[in-house]
């Protein structure tokens, strides 16, 4: 039986341990949990009942720390935040999971560009790690199809599966002398990291791509999110209007309808509708839009006139404060 380190700090490394659990020797896992978190993680959990110690400093020199001690056939990398050196990849044999077809979607977040960016699949790539950014030969990749109402936990928990299914085999196949099949680099295309400030919604772009922003970011993700009277709304759920009435009057971000026994609001967009179903206040609990949004002479996101405002309330406060510290 192979011996492993697994690298994770994901929601991918759950799956990645059950797979690695039937078939390798796992001597570890690195992983950056904390005190608070430790007894609800499942990973944790996983690792516990198999009696595999957690490591939970994730740093470069950790995890060189633990080659050096375990001497792991193969070190597996199941989401992780940081580029691996050449100096530390020499040590043993590197193994990353990615979700995306390779040589395409590169980098970060990846799933959540592929539905962004309205991608008709999604895929994981297991590959070996080269110093390059997700340059390796392709071991295995397999495709899915995003469908129209999939979020990003749907495609999560589908990709989960495969990873499950086929990490095992490809590392042992790996150890055994697979090579794999080289990435065609003039292919590459590459993802940014995404922050959560760039989750705010544009109501002047298409209902298909606020509808795909919503879809991408839902939870564990931070939500996408506009604001109402100032305040912060995350939007969970919401879905395009089919053959929607036709508005040669628009103002993106109006509401146009509102329906207090089914409890969605009718938004328009740049060229449609979309219909929310689901909205929070950050902090506050989840909520049907028409408890919150109670008129049609609503509009949705920050205005100049909003923040003219804002600012004009916050000078005439300050000018008090400075009156009263007289």
């Amino acid at each position: 039986m192979v011996n492993v380190l697994l690298i994770g700090i994901g929601t991918t490394t759950f799956s990645a341990l059950k797979s690695l659990l039937a078939k390798c020797n796992v001597q570890g896992v690195v992983r950056n949990i904390d005190a608070e978190s430790y007894a609800d993680d499942p990973v944790v959990s996983l690792a516990e009942q198999a009696g595999i110690p957690i490591f939970s400093d994730t740093s470069q020199k950790q995890i060189k720390s633990l080659i050096l001690q375990f001497q792991p056939d193969c070190v597996v990398v199941s989401s992780y935040n940081q580029i691996l050196p050449p100096e530390l990849i020499e040590l043993s044999t590197f193994i990353n999971v990615h979700y995306s077809p390779l040589p395409y979607y590169r980098g970060r977040a990846n799933v959540n560009w592929a539905i962004i960016n309205d991608e008709p699949c999604a895929a994981i790539t297991i590959h070996k790690i080269s110093p390059g950014l997700d340059e390796g030969n392709i071991l295995f990749q397999q495709l899915i199809p995003i469908g129209l109402n999939d979020n990003v936990a749907d495609i999560y928990n589908k990709l989960n599966q495969i990873q499950e299914e086929n990490l095992q085999d490809t590392v042992i196949k790996t150890l055994n002398g697979y090579e794999g099949i080289p990435q065609n680099h003039t292919e590459a295309t590459y993802c940014c990291t995404r922050l959560p400030e760039d989750g705010e919604i544009n109501w002047s772009a298409s209902t298909i791509a606020i509808d795909c922003l919503i879809r991408a970011l839902v939870s564990p993700f931070p939500g996408a999110y506009t604001y109402f009277q100032g305040k912060k709304l995350l939007v969970w759920q919401a879905k395009p209007v089919d053959n929607p009435p036709l508005y040669v009057g628009r103002i993106p971000g109006r509401v146009i309808g509102r329906s207090k026994a089914e409890g969605f609001v009718d938004v328009l967009t740049g060229d449609g509708i979309l219909r929310i179903w689901e909205v929070q206040f950050p902090g506050e609990q989840k909520t049907a839009p028409a408890n919150i949004i109670k008129s049609v002479k609503s509009t949705l996101g920050l205005s100049k006139s909003d923040l003219l405002n804002r600012i004009q309330i916050l000078e005439e406060q300050i000018i008090k404060l400075q009156e009263n510290a007289k």
